[in-house]
């Protein structure tokens, strides 16, 4: 504060960002930021998302938890309804966070996939259509399903469970579904065996440490022993890098190594760490609803338009491992 004949002045914002970061900062740091958020915002509003050729089944899947996973799941699948397709979410974790930021009631003793799996419902019975977004529909978990695993594992069929209501519930629904996402725990159990086997392509949330590299490496094992035993058509079809910090190095050099190591999967897009996303479950909303124009709402459209345009050549791979083509 200075003063002008002998009256306060105060600074202005732009004056006292300036003076903190160095002159030219609000125009080269935030103002820009802001612009270049705005721009972005505008570039995928005016995006046509195209539609798969036929449905695509796809797991969220890492084993190590924090990784954005299941955030991963809610926000591509309302991305994509938002964009114009159908959509089905089967929430597989006990913990049941996809139903919860979805907005969809999943109390102990309700109708779940827990029922699906046991048999006692199907995937019509138990679905519920989410309040955001019209053509996305939910099949929600409970806390119920955590002892899921001990009840199946005597089952002879109990890799195939999902599968199975899976595949009938498609030939017999009412409409057509564009993709199926199938939201997996943070584990290597019966769980997520069963997904695997349910679907086709696994999208594989990575955070930008050092950490989530060794992990992946875990988890691209376990997926070769499914391929192996249970499911040889099952396709890694996408990577996408979370909780990226572009003013770090690490961030850059995790982002660099995983694009290295898997140069055809991992998405362009990278997903921020944001104060939006975190907060968006809270409210029961996917943070493309809670605050559609935020930094985190964008990125995660532009990963959802990326696997869009990218689905001829998933479906593609999928029928050479089918040996169709």
């Amino acid at each position: 504060m200075s003063t002008t004949n002998g009256a306060p002045e105060f600074e202005t914002v732009e004056q006292t960002i300036g003076r903190i970061f160095g002159n030219g900062a609000s125009d080269s740091s935030v103002g820009m930021q802001i612009a270049q958020e705005k721009q972005r915002y505008a570039a995928i509003e005016a995006q046509v998302f195209p539609k798969p050729k036929e449905t695509r089944i796809i797991a969220v899947a890492n084993q190590k938890g924090g990784v954005g996973k299941t955030t991963t799941a809610v926000n591509i699948a309302a991305a994509l309804a938002k964009g114009g397709a159908n959509v089905l979410v089967i929430d597989m974790d006990p913990q049941g966070n996809a139903s919860t930021a979805l907005g969809i009631e999943h109390n102990s003793g309700m109708d779940s996939v827990y029922d699906v799996l046991e048999g006692r419902r199907t995937i019509a019975d138990v679905k519920q259509v989410c309040p955001d977004f019209p053509t996305l529909d939910v099949v929600p978990a409970s806390i119920d399903l955590s002892g899921a695993e001990l009840e199946i594992a005597d089952s002879p069929n109990r890799n195939n469970l999902m599968r199975d209501a899976l595949t009938k519930y498609l030939a017999e629904a009412d409409k057509h579904y564009d993709y199926v996402f199938v939201d997996c725990p943070p584990s290597l159990g019966l769980l997520v065996i069963n997904a695997m086997c349910a679907v086709n392509e696994m999208l594989i949330p990575i955070q930008a440490e050092y950490y989530a590299l060794e992990g992946l490496g875990q988890l691209i094992n376990t997926i070769g022993l499914v391929q192996k035993h249970f499911n040889p058509t099952l396709l890694v079809s996408t990577m996408l890098v979370t909780m990226y910090d572009r003013r770090t190095l690490l961030s850059r050099e995790v982002y660099a190594e995983v694009k290295n190591h898997y140069p055809s999967i991992v998405l362009d897009t990278t997903i921020p760490r944001t104060v939006k996303i975190s907060e968006a479950p809270s409210f029961g909303q996917t943070v493309i609803a809670y605050d559609k124009s935020s930094m985190g709402a964008t990125a995660y459209r532009e990963a959802a338009l990326e696997m869009a345009r990218r689905s001829d050549q998933a479906l593609e791979a999928i029928a050479i491992k089918r040996g169709e083509h």
